[in-house]
């Protein structure tokens, strides 16, 4: 199943290499020339397929766990100041998104949205350490049963130039549930509360809706 942001992508390349592909066939005499650029095309069909692939995957709700906003590798896990909406200390943890991974943006956590807002900004890479702040990116805040309010911010990396975010304020919100998508792009940051448990590492790969990021701390009785 492929997601709806790539349907019009998705119609207009394959009109476009169906005629590559039959341009090349009754125009182009030379056969290993006609053959690479026939081939040539069908893999841009396949590669534009791979990227808006959507899967369907079952999710075990739960309020004590957060879980991968989107699949991809763990590339930043440290406690950091977060000044757009907490202007306090928060657990930061960052997803970076290679070409290859599925690009679907999945709530990491049941609730109600707080805060969601878009802001136009620049296209470094999505692993530099100022793409959080100066890239194009949207900011969700969701305010969670166990862990009061979190927030998850969409980033777009040197390919990306469209990030596309569902959250509306007010809108009830359920885990696992598709948030948006960033199409042709990066990463995804996460920002938890400090008392919260990280349960995965550096260079951990994640699948979205499934891996989960961080749990509640249960409390020693006095």
């Amino acid at each position: 199943m492929f997601h709806k942001e790539g349907q019009k992508i998705i119609l207009t390349t394959f009109f476009l290499v169906c005629a590559t592909v039959l341009i090349a066939q009754y125009y182009i005499p030379i056969p290993w020339v006609k053959f690479t650029v026939q081939i040539g095309a069908l893999i841009i069909l396949i590669l534009i397929l791979q990227f808006f692939r959507n899967p369907k995957r079952k999710v075990i709700k739960n309020f004590d766990d957060i879980l991968a906003p989107a699949d991809g590798k763990v590339v930043v896990i440290e406690e950091v100041e977060e000044n757009e909406y907490f202007h306090d200390r928060r657990r930061q943890v960052s997803i970076f998104m290679s070409p290859i991974n599925v690009h679907v943006t999945r709530y990491a956590a049941s609730g109600s949205i707080k805060y969601s807002k878009y802001h136009p900004g620049k296209y470094l890479v999505a692993w530099h350490p100022k793409s959080s702040e100066e890239n194009e990116r949207t900011t969700v805040v969701i305010n969670t049963p166990k862990f009061g309010d979190i927030l998850y911010r969409q980033i777009a990396g040197a390919m990306a130039r469209r990030i596309v975010n569902y959250a509306e304020v007010g809108d009830s919100v359920q885990q696992g549930e598709d948030a948006g998508f960033i199409k042709f792009g990066s990463r995804i940051d996460l920002f938890l509360p400090l008392d919260c448990a990280i349960t995965v590492k550096l260079d951990q790969k994640v699948v979205g809706a499934k891996t989960c990021i961080a749990t509640t701390v249960e409390k020693d009785e006095e």
